[in-house]
């Protein structure tokens, strides 16, 4: 069994959690919300080269999450969604299904947040968050993550110890 608790995990687990957090607050214009494009959200494949990444890309989404307009209910609610989405994407054997669990995920559980706090109405919430998730994870993130694991010196830089 692995020991996820060696200095060199606990930094990259530190590293992705910065890094999601700060990039989600400046460079995704549309983070929050019942439109949501989070650049960020690329990273979520992350856990589908280790299990490893799974706190860091929590972590970092809470990070991001405090700063939302909706306050607390997004830090518990779509770091919750984050949770569930990596644990899935960490368990799927096919990249490009496990870039549809954010959509699925993300779309249902910040639909029902934005329905009973914003009023917002839950399909069309769903269909906005899941199109957003979609976007990044599965049209942008598939290529790039499919290119990563064509070369075995960077899946092995990648994987924790």
């Amino acid at each position: 069994m692995k020991n996820f608790f060696t200095t060199k995990n606990l930094v990259k687990t530190a590293m992705v959690a910065a890094i999601y957090g700060a990039l989600t607050l400046f460079i995704s214009p549309i983070a929050y919300g019942p439109i949501q494009l989070r650049l960020t959200e690329v990273m979520v494949l992350l856990a589908f080269i280790d299990f490893g990444y799974v706190p860091g890309l929590v972590l970092g989404c809470v990070i991001a999450n405090l700063f939302s307009p909706i306050g607390i209910a997004d830090v518990v609610f779509g770091s919750l969604a984050t949770f569930i989405a990596v644990i899935m994407v960490s368990k799927t054997k096919n990249l490009l299904l496990a870039t549809l669990w954010p959509s699925i995920v993300n779309g249902l559980i910040i639909a029902l947040e934005l329905y009973f706090i914003s009023k917002v109405p839950f399909w069309l919430s769903f269909g906005e968050v899941a199109i957003g998730e979609f976007i990044v994870v599965t049209c942008i993130g598939y290529p790039v993550f499919r290119s990563f694991l064509k070369d075995e010196r960077l899946v092995k830089f990648l994987k924790f110890d």
